[in-house]
C-alpha cells in the first residue's frame, strides 16, 4: 500500500542559494525572512532572488564567478560614496559568492517603454525617463578622471585592444558563422586590425559602463537607478551612447537618437565633431558584440528568445548603411553587414514586425539616377517623361508639382491617371511582399527632364497612398528643388 507523503515531503525542493542567503539576511537585519522568490535569470550564471520579512525588502544574488562579484561590489561602494543613484549594498560572502542589495523594485525602463509605447516612437514620459538617464551617464564616466581604483575591472582594466579584439571575433564566432554569414577570414581580420586601431583614437580617459542598456537601468519613483555595471573598465565616452540609443528592442527611431544624443553631449560638455568623429564606429562594434551574444545564446545553447532581438540588430545596421559607415576603411566587414541586411532568414526570428520605410525621391535625369548603394538594392526607377509636361507651358515654368495648379493640370490628364495606375499596382506587391518578409527599406524613384513637375507629382502621389494604404513610414525627398525638399 503506498505511503501516502506530508506536505513537507511534496513541497518544491529548496534551490540551493537558499539557505546561504537566509543566513546572510538574517545575519545582516537580524530577522528571518517571510518570503523567497527567484527572479527571472538574465544570460549569466548569476543568479538573484527577493527576500523580505514584512518591514523590508532585498535582493540577493549568488554569483559563481568571484572576480565579477568584486568588480560589482567595488564599483557600488565606489558609486554610492560619490552619491550616484546605485544599490546599496548592506553585505557580502565574497568567499561564497553571496550578497545582499537594495530593492529597486521591478520596473526597467524597457519595461516602462514596452508599456508606454503605443505604436510610433517614445511618448514624452520614457522620453524624459531617457534624458535623466543619459544625464546621469556623465557623472558615472567622469570616475576615471576623479581617481577611480580600476583594479577590480574584470576581465580587463581597459576597453583596450584585447577587448576590442574579443568582441569582434565573438561576432565573427558566434553570429556570423552560425548565422552562416559568408566571408574571406583574412580580409576580415585585416579589417578587424583597422578597425580596432581607429577605436584606439578616441579619448579612453572615461569609465566605460559596458553595458548601458535600457534593461539595466530601474525606474523608482519616476528616477533611474543603475545596475549591471560590473563590466566597467576604462574606456572611450562614446560607447556607452551607442550602448543605449541602439539597444535593439528598444527600436529607437532615427530622429529620438539624434535628440537624445545632443541631449548626452550638452549634460557632458562635449564638443559634437570631435565626439561624432568615432561615435559611429562604437555603434557598429556595440551591435556586432550583442549579436554575438545573441548567437551564443540563441544559436549555440539554444536559448531562441535571444534570437528575437537579432531583426531589431538587421533594422539597426541596415540604417547604419544607409546613413552612418563607421569612418574607417572596413571593405569585407561591410560586406557582411550588406549580407545580414539583405537576409529575408535573419528578420523572421520571434514575432516582431519591424515596419517598413518606404523611400520616394523624385529626380531629374539630367543630374543622374539615384544610388542606394548602401541599402539592400531594392526599388523602382520610374520614368515620367512620357507624360504630358507642364513645363512647357509658361504660367507653370517657375512652379512645382507642390503647387495646386500644377497638381490640378496633372490630375486632368488621363495618360498621367493610367501611368499612377500602373505604378500603385507595382508598388503594391512590392510594398506587401516587403512587410511580410519583415524588410525595413523600399526605395521609389521618379524622374523627368528637369525634375521639378511631374516627377515631384507622381512622388507626391505614391506617398500618401502607402501612408494611407499600408500605414507605412514614409521618406519623402524632391532632390532636385530648392536644397532637396524633404517631407
Amino acid at each position: 500500500m503506498p505511503v501516502k507523503k506530508t506536505e513537507k515531503e511534496t513541497a518544491a525542493p529548496k534551490l540551493p542559494q537558499e539557505a546561504p542567503l537566509r543566513a546572510l539576511y538574517k545575519k545582516t537585519f537580524g530577522a528571518e525572512p517571510e518570503s523567497f522568490e527567484a527572479l527571472r535569470a538574465d544570460g549569466s550564471a548569476r543568479r538573484l532572488f527577493r527576500l523580505g520579512d514584512g518591514k523590508r525588502s532585498v535582493i540577493g544574488a549568488f554569483g559563481p564567478d568571484k572576480l565579477e562579484n568584486r568588480a560589482f561590489l567595488d564599483f557600488s561602494r565606489r558609486f554610492r560614496a560619490e552619491r550616484l543613484p546605485v544599490p546599496e549594498i548592506y553585505a557580502a560572502d565574497e568567499a561564497q559568492g553571496f550578497y545582499l542589495e537594495e530593492d529597486l523594485g521591478s520596473t526597467t525602463l524597457f519595461e516602462y517603454l514596452t508599456a508606454e509605447r503605443k505604436g510610433g516612437d517614445l511618448p514624452p514620459p520614457v522620453l524624459e525617463a531617457y534624458k535623466k538617464t543619459l544625464g546621469w551617464l556623465p557623472r558615472f564616466q567622469e570616475q576615471v578622471r576623479k581617481g577611480m581604483d580600476l583594479k577590480a575591472c574584470y576581465p580587463r582594466a581597459g576597453f583596450d585592444r584585447q577587448s576590442i579584439m574579443w568582441d569582434l571575433n565573438y561576432f565573427k564566432y558566434y553570429f556570423l558563422k552560425l548565422a552562416k554569414i559568408p566571408f574571406n577570414e583574412q580580409k576580415l581580420e585585416d579589417d578587424f586590425a583597422r578597425f580596432a586601431d581607429f577605436l584606439l583614437e578616441a579619448p579612453s580617459d572615461y569609465f566605460l559602463y559596458r553595458d548601458f542598456q535600457s534593461r539595466n537601468v530601474m525606474l523608482r519613483g519616476g528616477e533611474p537607478w543603475f545596475i549591471d555595471y560590473q563590466g566597467g573598465r576604462r574606456g572611450a565616452a562614446q560607447y556607452d551612447v551607442a550602448s543605449l540609443l541602439y539597444d535593439a528592442k528598444a527600436d529607437l527611431a532615427p530622429e529620438t537618437r539624434s535628440l537624445l544624443r545632443k541631449h548626452y553631449l550638452e549634460a557632458a560638455g562635449l564638443e559634437s565633431k570631435a565626439f561624432m568623429r568615432h561615435y559611429h564606429a562604437f555603434v557598429y562594434i556595440r551591435i556586432m558584440q550583442a549579436m554575438g551574444a545573441y548567437g551564443l545564446r540563441g544559436f549555440y545553447e539554444g536559448k531562441t528568445h535571444f534570437l528575437n532581438s537579432v531583426p531589431y540588430a538587421v533594422k539597426n545596421i541596415e540604417w547604419l548603411l544607409r546613413n552612418a559607415e563607421p569612418g574607417v576603411n572596413a571593405p569585407e566587414l561591410l560586406q557582411c553587414f550588406k549580407r545580414i541586411a539583405a537576409s529575408s532568414y535573419l528578420r523572421q526570428f520571434g514575432k516582431t514586425k519591424l515596419g517598413l520605410t518606404v523611400r520616394v525621391m523624385s529626380f531629374s535625369f539630367k543630374n543622374g539616377l539615384p544610388l542606394d548603394e548602401k541599402g539592400h538594392g531594392g526599388g523602382f526607377v520610374f520614368d515620367c517623361r512620357a507624360l504630358p509636361n507642364p513645363g512647357r507651358y509658361e504660367q507653370y515654368k517657375q512652379l512645382t508639382g507642390l503647387d495646386k495648379s500644377v497638381a490640378e493640370f496633372l490630375k486632368k490628364e488621363p495618360e498621367v491617371a493610367k501611368y499612377l495606375e500602373s505604378v500603385f499596382a507595382i508598388t503594391d506587391m512590392s510594398v506587401e511582399n516587403y512587410l511580410s518578409r519583415n524588410f525595413t527599406s523600399l526605395m521609389v524613384n521618379f524622374g523627368c527632364t528637369g525634375g521639378r513637375h511631374r516627377s515631384v507629382y507622381c512622388a507626391e502621389a505614391l506617398a500618401a497612398r502607402v501612408k494611407a494604404k499600408y500605414g507605412a513610414r514614409v521618406e519623402l525627398l524632391h532632390r532636385e528643388l530648392s536644397g532637396g525638399v524633404l517631407k
